[in-house]
């Protein structure tokens, strides 16, 4: 991914936060003996830190990729938009057109949990993360609705080892560009134009979050 200077995050907060509030993403691993990349998408947890929790089914391809190579990336991208040429420039046949968006892609070196009370805990801080309000059964490995089916699934512990976050808001243009361009989302309304021009406002007001 090409991290312009402009676009690069301010701090480590700012993607921290973004990421804060997105749990699914893709994790991608080399492919098996020349095989293409392997890439799964699904719901994880960050614990803010160093480390990625999640589960997959047993029969996932992803997991021969990762006994044979365990480096793996977690990408995440929200808040997009295509921006058409007309509104980057006052004369339509010289603007040129992009795509807005912010992404954070984290580099890390999986551990796979096959033991039961490894994955329950991996379970026991999911289902906290996604189900703050409760409504689900005891996770245990010997009680509750779910331990039939630890043998079913294998658990990922991935270390954090880099992060590669870009926010793609035309940062190293000047405020009026920003404005029009703001304008035609505020204008177009489609699906994915408002979190692209939250991210572009808090952009062009210096926020890092």
């Amino acid at each position: 991914m090409l991290i312009n200077p402009w676009d690069a995050a301010h701090d480590t907060d700012e993607w921290r936060t973004w990421l804060r509030t997105r749990d699914f993403g893709q994790l991608a691993a080399n492919g098996v003996d020349g095989g293409p990349p392997i890439v799964v998408p699904t719901h994880f947890l960050f614990d803010g830190d160093k480390a990625v929790l999640l589960h997959l089914a047993r029969p996932n391809p992803i997991w021969a990729a990762l006994e044979a190579n365990p480096v793996t990336v977690v990408s995440v991208h929200d808040d997009y938009a295509y921006i058409p040429s007309v509104w980057r420039s006052d004369s339509p046949e010289n603007g040129v057109p992009t795509s807005y968006y912010a992404s954070v892609q984290l580099t890390c070196r999986a551990r796979i949990v096959d033991d039961k009370e490894g994955k329950a805990d991996i379970l026991r801080r999911q289902l906290a993360h996604h189900q703050p309000d409760g409504g689900y059964g005891e996770v245990a490995v010997d009680a509750g609705p779910y331990r039939k089916m630890f043998s079913a699934i294998r658990g990922l512990r991935l270390e954090v080892v880099d992060v590669r976050a870009k926010f793609k808001y035309d940062d190293h243009r000047p405020v009026e560009f920003r404005e029009r361009i703001r304008e035609g989302l505020d204008e177009r309304d489609l699906p994915g134009d408002a979190g692209a021009k939250a991210q572009l406002v808090r952009r062009m007001n210096g926020a890092s979050r």
